[in-house]
């Protein structure tokens, strides 16, 4: 892949550059380019691994949010490349922006929404490509609406016959769900393995049940 994407990205090039493991991260929100990435070390979650911290389980069975798909794709992005106080700038720009949309049009790109008396107060995002699932980013106005939208996405991913949740980067928040740490070139004989496979993201409905999302954390394969 280039080194570096100028302007306009081509939405079957990003197909491509994720089966080989890169994505596009823009150096800051208001750059015209975006740099092709591939970590020497990439964050996965393997789903029959996936977990939850016991506090989140009690907010989850507490409902309070309502949780859907594919509802909201351009507010979700546009959340989540929005700055705010302690993060004056993204890594999401216009191009990385528009190109989302196009994937989203096409049927591969998902988000996941997570409201609160119908305000739009977390969600994610991401790419289906055969059985992994390439998230690129989250946000959260209200506490844990970016987590419980998290679960519902794996109960969603399971359910689908997934086997993979690629998070790019493992981090400490991200630790908790049960993502763990992997060489490239570990990742790249997964992408041989699971990119072949079928899976469908809408094999689920739109809104899962708590019941459903439980099940599917406190399941292991």
């Amino acid at each position: 892949m280039p080194r570096d994407a100028s302007g306009k990205i081509d939405p079957e090039e990003l197909l491509r550059a994720y089966t080989l493991g890169y994505f596009p991260m823009a150096r800051s929100r208001n750059d015209d380019a975006a740099l092709w990435v591939l970590p020497d070390f990439r964050g996965i979650l393997p789903l029959d691994r996936a977990r939850a911290p016991r506090r989140l389980i009690r907010t989850l069975k507490r409902g309070g949010f309502d949780v859907c798909v594919d509802t909201a794709f351009g507010e979700v992005i546009a959340a989540c490349a929005r700055t705010s106080k302690g993060r004056e700038d993204t890594w999401i720009n216009h191009a990385i922006e528009e190109v989302y949309h196009e994937l989203h049009l096409m049927g591969v790109a998902h988000s996941v929404e997570c409201r609160r008396g119908g305000r739009l107060v977390g969600g994610l995002y991401g790419v289906a490509i055969g059985a992994i699932f390439c998230g690129e980013s989250m946000f959260s106005l209200e506490r844990d609406a970016s987590k419980i939208a998290m679960l519902h996405l794996i109960a969603r991913l399971k359910t689908g016959g997934f086997r993979l949740l690629d998070t790019q980067f493992h981090t400490e928040h991200l630790g908790q769900f049960g993502v763990i740490e992997c060489q490239d070139t570990d990742y790249q004989r997964m992408l041989e393995e699971f990119i072949p496979m079928k899976a469908d993201f809408n094999a689920a409905p739109r809104q899962l049940s708590i019941e459903t999302v439980l099940q599917s954390i406190t399941q292991t394969s």
